[in-house]
């Protein structure tokens, strides 16, 4: 059985005393791919670790809000997480495409706005686009509803594909009024205006947290854990945890972040033994 975990630095050591030592008052947020969901060649065969949805389901009851935020749309990571009719997580809230969508487990229903019509034109053009870019076959493009990524672990030279393709695709998107989102081995073209950071800023004033946990994985969730650092500055404490052992932990996010553990077993680790103390307190 782990224990709990101590943070490397002050801030983080403050965040976790923080929530357990007011549980009722602690907002703990997770991305799904890759935090909660290992990270797989194809996103449809993501699912969550066999694991998570009990240790989510034996902390929830404990705290303020348990959420999971990701650039996936809600729905999906609904039905991939297993998160719909969980015992312990009727207040489950899904935060789809980055805080865009919706889902509350209370209603069981999705709510966004008009998607936007840049990404309705640029999944129009993305087949000829890569068709220019032949040499680096094993591209491909994932639909997301209110955006579009494509993916380059399945090319000959992924990290190259992945370069080549970087500056040609901001500007398609700059072109139709969106922005690029790089990830691992994957570029999001989706509308500007929402991020990880402001949705969970926004989640955090809905409910008054008085402390947050945010885990995630990869450079989408660097607003996230800027958010938490700009709660901190303003009297929230906060602790930041990167999901990635130390061959696969993206650089910038381990260096900011307070723990780094390994991978979705890891973090469901953490949310077990946050549980147990918690309960034993």
């Amino acid at each position: 059985m782990d224990s709990l975990p101590t943070p490397l630095t002050q801030a983080g050591r403050d965040g976790l005393e923080a929530i357990l030592g007011r549980p009722r008052g602690a907002l703990v947020v997770l991305d799904f791919d890759g935090t909660l969901a290992p990270i797989v060649a194809d996103p449809e065969q993501a699912r969550a670790h066999p694991e998570a949805l009990s240790a989510l389901s034996g902390l929830a009851p404990a705290v303020a809000s348990v959420a999971v935020l990701t650039g996936r749309p809600a729905g999906v990571a609904v039905r991939h997480g297993g998160f719909a009719g969980v015992s312990g997580l009727e207040h489950l809230v899904v935060l789809g495409h980055y805080g865009t969508e919706r889902w509350d487990a209370g209603t069981g229903e999705v709510s966004a706005p008009d998607p936007h019509p840049g990404v309705a034109a640029v999944r129009a053009e993305l087949p000829e686009f890569l068709e220019r870019f032949g040499a680096w076959k094993g591209a491909w493009i994932e639909e997301k509803g209110r955006a579009v990524a494509v993916h380059t672990r399945r090319a000959s030279d992924p990290q190259a594909a992945f370069e080549a393709l970087r500056e040609p695709l901001a500007d398609l998107a700059t072109r139709h009024g969106l922005i690029v989102e790089p990830g691992r081995l994957v570029l999001e073209l989706r509308p500007p205006g929402m991020d990880k950071g402001v949705a969970l800023e926004e989640y955090v004033r809905e409910i008054g947290a008085t402390s947050v946990l945010y885990a995630g994985d990869d450079l989408g969730d660097l607003p996230a854990f800027a958010a938490v650092e700009k709660l901190r500055r303003q009297g929230i404490p906060g602790l930041l945890v990167c999901s990635g052992n130390s061959a696969e932990a993206v650089t910038e996010l381990a260096e900011r972040a307070d723990l780094v553990v390994d991978g979705p077993a890891g973090v469901v680790r953490l949310l077990q033994a946050l549980q147990r103390t918690v309960l034993s307190r």
